[in-house]
C-alpha cells in the first residue's frame, strides 16, 4: 500500500526541517518531517482556518487530523484557560504535534494517536477543528463530521476547512443534515470554512 499522511506508520525516509510562521499575531516554530501532511510548509487551508476560527478562551477543543499541530497549537493559544485536545492517525505527526508543543512552551495540549475519534471516546468538546484528510475519501472526511456532532456539547461548533473543488457543496450539505445551523463563515481561493452548531 502507498504512504499516505493519513497512514498510521509512515515509511518515508526522515527529512525534518524547521518552519517559522505568524498565526494570529503569534510567531510559532514548528519541527515537520516527510510523511506527514504539507511537510514543506502549512497549508493554505490550515491558514484560511487558523485566521477564522473563534472560540471561547476557556473552551474545551478537538483540533481532529492535527498533522505536526498547527491548528491544535495556534488554538491552545487563543484559549489559555481552555484545553486543547489533538489527535491524527498518523504516529510521526503525533510525535511531532508533541514536540512541537514543548518547542513553542504551549501547556494546555494533550496530543493522542488516533484512529478517527478513537482516542476520546465519550468525552464531549465545545470545539472541534479540523481540516479533513480530503485523499483519504468522502466516506472518512463525512465520519469525521458524523462523530464531530457525537462529540459535542450542546451548542458548541464544528469548524471546518474544504476546497471548493474538492467537495466544498456535498460537505455542506453533509453538514445541513447533521447540524441545526451551518455559516459559510468566509472563502479565499477556493477555501470554504464552514461552522456548524449543534
Amino acid at each position: 500500500m502507498p504512504d499516505h499522511y493519513y497512514s498510521s506508520k509512515p515509511g518515508a525516509e526522515h527529512d525534518r526541517r524547521i518552519l517559522e510562521a505568524d498565526l494570529r499575531g503569534e510567531r510559532l516554530s514548528f519541527v515537520s518531517d516527510a510523511g506527514v501532511f504539507s511537510k514543506q510548509g502549512i497549508d493554505y487551508g490550515s491558514r484560511v482556518l487558523i485566521e477564522a476560527m473563534e472560540f471561547s478562551e476557556n473552551a474545551a477543543i478537538l483540533d481532529v487530523g492535527c498533522g505536526y499541530g498547527p491548528i491544535g497549537l495556534t488554538a491552545a493559544r487563543l484559549a489559555p484557560a481552555g484545553r486543547v485536545t489533538m489527535i491524527d492517525i498518523n504516529e510521526r505527526a503525533v510525535e511531532l504535534a508533541k514536540e512541537n508543543a514543548e518547542r513553542n512552551r504551549i501547556n494546555n495540549v494533550t496530543v493522542l494517536q488516533s484512529d478517527l475519534f478513537q482516542a476520546v471516546l465519550g468525552k464531549r468538546f465545545d470545539v472541534v477543528l479540523t481540516n479533513p484528510p480530503i485523499r483519504a475519501g468522502k466516506e472518512i472526511v463525512h465520519s469525521i463530521f458524523n462523530l464531530a456532532f457525537d462529540h459535542l456539547n450542546e451548542g458548541g461548533a464544528l469548524w471546518v476547512v474544504i476546497q471548493k473543488k474538492q467537495g466544498a457543496p456535498s460537505a455542506k450539505t453533509k453538514l445541513e443534515n447533521l447540524f441545526s445551523r451551518v455559516e459559510e463563515v468566509t472563502k479565499d481561493k477556493g477555501y470554504r470554512i464552514f461552522k456548524a452548531t449543534k
